[in-house]
């Protein structure tokens, strides 16, 4: 049965079909509809929610009951995240699975509480202290959002990892009709690794200290193959349209949905544009982004930023075409008539003629 939700409130709920039981947080635009669901609906299902005094205590609280073998989640949004650097360092050190969800605002400093992808390098390259690397997934729709939570649980707990919800302000607060198609998580794997008590075997111990020479190096090592084995099987990303396609657009969350209006609109026109879009930020889609760079004119990364997954892209290519970008800072929203300029100033010349006649259909709105 389909619901009209939020994509705050289809999180929480999908968290909850997940098997989540424990739920830490600390109040921040523009995610606290995600959070006010949670107050809710786990004390109605024998659930642990808890408003922490802030950021970092509702973190460290995450790391409690996640070693304790219980499927635990936070969710803030850019400033709070940051502040949660330090303990999500230490849940990958110590291989806990959780899931953090970011529903980024505007930055830097405080910013302001519009929709950015300007965390896509504090998400992807660490964030915080050490070699390591989360898991981060990156919904373009309210539907979405409710899958990719609950599969973050399981994705968690398969490889011992955090797992990072990658949203903005604009998809945790569109509204669309969505259905919890999959069915609540009643097994869960055995977690022999867990802090539940030493009764009849031996001590379980969860760190991510080693002060003897050598073992510290030598659990890095783990890591990084462990990394190389979720790089190998857990890539995600949609295609379309790339075979053909004069220009391929690069794009994730909102940015990927405004990208999508300017693929539709090139199918009535002699000029095609692609989109691949990223549904794993990390590990990242690299292998189809340096297949189609072969055989495509140029490509466009869209971004609400600076300019971060850009570098990506570029190194996925390896300089075998020309990647270029478009973005906006601070809260902006590309739309697509501006990524259809963007695309008139970096095809090459001879396709310039093609793109004109494809501008006036998508200046009808």
């Amino acid at each position: 049965m389909k619901q009209l939700l939020t994509g705050n409130e289809a999180a929480a709920e999908a968290a909850i079909q997940a098997g989540c039981r424990y739920y830490y947080g600390y109040p921040i635009t523009p995610q606290n509809e995600l959070i006010n669901y949670m107050a809710i609906r786990m004390p109605q299902v024998g659930g642990t929610f808890i408003q922490a005094e802030s950021e970092i205590a509702a973190i460290n609280m995450v790391y409690g009951s996640a070693a304790a073998g219980g499927r635990a989640m936070t969710s803030s949004s850019s400033p709070g995240i940051s502040l949660k650097q330090e303990a999500i360092s230490y849940l990958a050190g110590s291989e806990l699975p959780c899931v953090i969800v970011n529903i980024q605002r505007g930055g830097p400093g405080l910013g302001d509480i519009s929709a950015s992808q300007a965390d896509y390098f504090q998400a992807v390259k660490g964030g915080g202290h050490g070699d390591y690397h989360l898991i981060v997934l990156a919904p373009s729709s309210v539907q979405e959002m409710a899958d990719l939570v609950y599969d973050a649980f399981d994705l968690a707990d398969k490889h011992r990892n955090p797992v990072m919800i990658l949203g903005d302000a604009q998809i945790g607060q569109l509204m669309e009709p969505m259905e919890f198609s999959k069915k609540p998580r009643e097994v869960f794997p055995l977690k022999d690794w867990a802090l539940t008590g030493a009764e009849g075997r031996k001590r379980n111990v969860i760190k991510s200290f080693y002060p003897i020479k050598g073992q510290l190096e030598e659990f890095n090592a783990h890591l990084q193959k462990k990394y190389r084995t979720i790089r190998e099987h857990e890539v995600r990303y949609e295609a379309i349209n790339i075979h053909g396609a004069d220009i391929v657009l690069v794009a994730y969350g909102t940015s990927a949905r405004i990208c999508k209006e300017v693929v539709k609109k090139s199918h009535q026109s002699e000029f095609k544009v692609g989109l691949i879009r990223p549904i794993t930020l990390w590990p990242f889609p690299e292998q189809v982004i340096k297949t189609m760079s072969e055989r495509v004119q140029c490509i466009l990364t869209v971004e609400m930023s600076a300019g971060q997954m850009v570098e990506d892209v570029r190194l996925a290519v390896e300089g075998k075409c020309p990647v270029h970008f478009y973005g906006r800072t601070g809260g902006g929203v590309p739309t697509s008539l501006e990524i259809m300029r963007k695309i008139a100033e970096v095809v090459p010349s001879n396709l310039i003629d093609k793109v004109n006649r494809i501008l006036p259909l998508v200046e009808v709105k």
